[in-house]
């Protein structure tokens, strides 16, 4: 972590200095503002954080209850999610109060007494498998207090209004004119006061019955299973040998997912009530707490829970939608969008899939930078048409899963051909869960792959794959990703050649009048506040001296002109680490440079030797500065 860049810090080097919108911010809702989001759900406070770091623009959030969420719905993370919250500086954090799935069990009949159940399979958790962050289980409420921690020291210092609800909005013909959002307080000395706030831009985060999504003439599209689950976080005693570990537990009876919560003695059971009547009509809704829990012992048998208390239950009908359009633009229509939708507001699923927060929160961090970008001049407002492309097609996905795992957990025992199969499927649809199948395609921030194989662990429109490094300050061993930070920049990854001839090249191009940082930079800026660009050395790092390093990887910024030690690397061996990032990785011999996006996604691998080509799309993504 880096602080003292200001001056010495001497207490909490989280807290960034208050900046731009965020010295003497309003205390009361203003009655105009650049963006307005609805809703404080994981989507929401994730892109209040986000905001936070773009001081120049004013951002507000509302959200109808009076107070923070105390017990939230959502429960699993998955490892991009973990990945996320790094970014946002609390990963450490929350793995330490949170619950480490490591294992997977599975549960079936047995075949000498099929009223009984045993322990089918035992698997490893897809987690530290595929990424460095675990899989975790975690209260919701917990990830949206940490997002908000962000966004509240940030330098916006962003935090909610609260008892503020969403009414109805209208967006203006005139591209010029601001989106009149009317909202109703429903608390304090103002209830029931009405008012008319104007922001350039809405994002409505406000769940599955999203009153932005109905404003702006948006349906969702799909329909909902005839099949119903009960679900209840419960503290129990129990005679059932694996509480402590997720399982799938199918039989005669029906169908259990078993989830251990955080704490040590909390856990989630997601129990099948069977087949909904057509004429149901939703009364299976108010199934009895009593029922579910009868159910559930039901289904474990020989084994029982005695509930000791019940911290939340619910029942709830399978659905599966996406909405027919993320933002407010009619299909055939050529204008900028100036109302988004996110998470639930835009797609819904069954909860079973342990999807539905992770990919709402990476609709926040896909939104987030761009509309920071946008609204400081950095980007043309065309970038904003990107959210839809790039998002929609991640929730069809989502839904498709959801749709196969759902159905495979709902088979009755007859129905089951291998017993082995639920656990294969868990195991062999990994990467999609954990939360890295999301390959944006080719687009103005996201260039074609023609270069991949100088770069092949970096697949081009996929979240960059960490790997450890060796920082030649001080022989630390770093993960190359870690030192990313949600702070709005681009990273420039320059991977040198054997000779350090083409890096060098390639570093004094990138520093000159006609490259990037003077092109896109804002006048008075420091040389990094858009692209963080470091440098990578095929050799140990006793090898390397910082100070034959090119200036480049060297910037002086801050009010103090200080130099910055942490952009330079070596790839190991060295005593503290046996990766070799450059095999890890597959990069060339030849060198390679990779540009991640803000959001942690690679959107270009290309040669050192391509300055013309990394400029030409750089000029695609950015505004000239002014």
């Amino acid at each position: 972590m880096q602080f003292h860049h200001h001056g010495y810090v001497s207490g909490d080097p989280r807290i960034a200095p208050a900046a731009g919108t965020g010295i003497d911010r309003p205390e009361d809702l203003p009655d105009e503002t650049d963006v307005l989001i609805v809703g404080s759900g994981p989507a929401g406070m994730l892109l209040a954080a986000q905001m936070s770091q773009f001081p120049q623009v004013s951002t507000r959030l509302i959200e109808r209850r009076t107070g923070r969420l105390e017990l939230g719905q959502a429960d699993g993370i998955q490892p991009r999610s973990v990945e996320t919250f790094q970014a946002f500086g609390f990963a450490e954090r929350i793995i330490a109060e949170a619950y480490n799935i490591g294992y997977m069990n599975f549960w079936g009949p047995d075949p000498a007494d099929p009223s009984r159940i045993r322990r089918t399979s035992r698997t490893d958790d897809y987690g530290l498998k595929i990424s460095e962050f675990p899989h975790l289980i975690v209260n919701q409420a917990r990830v949206l207090d940490y997002f908000a921690e962000a966004a509240a020291h940030g330098p916006g210092r962003i935090v909610p209004d609260y008892g503020v609800e969403f009414v109805g909005l209208e967006v203006p013909e005139d591209a010029a004119a601001p989106v009149a959002v009317t909202v109703r307080h429903v608390g304090g000395p103002r209830a029931g006061e009405e008012r008319v706030i104007r922001a350039r831009y809405v994002v409505g985060c406000d769940g599955a019955r999203s009153g932005v999504r109905q404003a702006i003439g948006r349906v969702h599209v799909g329909d909902a299973s005839k099949h119903a689950w009960g679900v209840m976080d419960v503290l129990v005693d129990t005679d059932f040998p694996d509480w402590r570990i997720k399982c799938a537990i199918n039989s005669s009876a029906g169908n259990i997912l078993h989830i251990p919560r955080e704490g040590g003695y909390l856990s989630r059971m997601y129990i099948d009530l069977g087949a909904v009547a057509a004429d149901d009509n939703h009364r299976v809704r108010e199934t009895p707490i009593e029922e579910v829990i009868r159910r559930a012992n039901e289904i474990l048998h020989p084994y029982s829970i005695d509930v000791k208390q019940v911290a939340w239950h619910s029942v709830y009908e399978v659905g599966h939608r996406v909405t027919d359009g993320f933002d407010d633009v009619p299909e055939g229509v050529d204008r900028d969008p100036r109302v988004f939708l996110t998470g639930d507001a835009c797609h819904t699923h069954s909860a079973k899939a342990g999807q539905g927060m992770n990919v709402s929160m990476q609709d926040g961090f896909n939104l987030g930078w761009k509309l920071g970008h946008v609204l400081t001049g950095l980007a043309p407002a065309s970038l904003l048409a990107t959210y839809e492309t790039e998002r929609r097609p991640v929730a069809q996905q989502l839904i498709d899963f959801d749709k196969e795992w759902s159905s495979l957990m709902a088979r009755k025992p007859e129905e089951i051909t291998d017993p082995e199969d639920l656990a294969t499927y868990y195991l062999a649809t990994a990467e999609f869960p954990s939360g890295f199948m999301t390959q944006y395609g080719p687009s103005a921030i996201v260039a074609e792959a023609e270069h991949q194989d100088l770069a092949t662990g970096f697949p081009v429109g996929k979240r960059l794959t960490s790997a450890e490094v060796v920082r030649v300050a001080d022989g630390n061993v770093v993960h190359l990703g870690h030192h990313a930070k949600a702070d709005g920049r681009w990273r420039v990854y320059a991977f040198a050649d054997a000779s350090g001839e083409d890096l060098s090249a390639w570093a004094e191009w990138f520093a000159s009048a006609s490259g990037p940082i003077a092109r896109h930079t804002p006048a008075g800026a420091d040389p990094d506040a858009v692209f963080d660009a470091k440098a990578i050395y095929p050799r140990r790092y006793e090898d390397v001296e910082m100070a034959e390093v090119p200036a480049v990887f060297r910037p002086h910024s801050g009010p103090l002109g200080l130099m910055d030690w942490e952009k330079v690397y070596a790839t190991g061996p060295s005593t503290w680490t046996d990766v070799d990032i450059f095999a890890e990785r597959g990069i060339s011999p030849r060198g390679a440079v990779v540009v991640v996006r803000p959001d942690q996604y690679v959107a270009a691998v290309l040669p050192l030797t391509a300055t013309a080509e990394l400029g030409e799309f750089l000029a695609g993504a950015f505004r000239p500065a002014g």
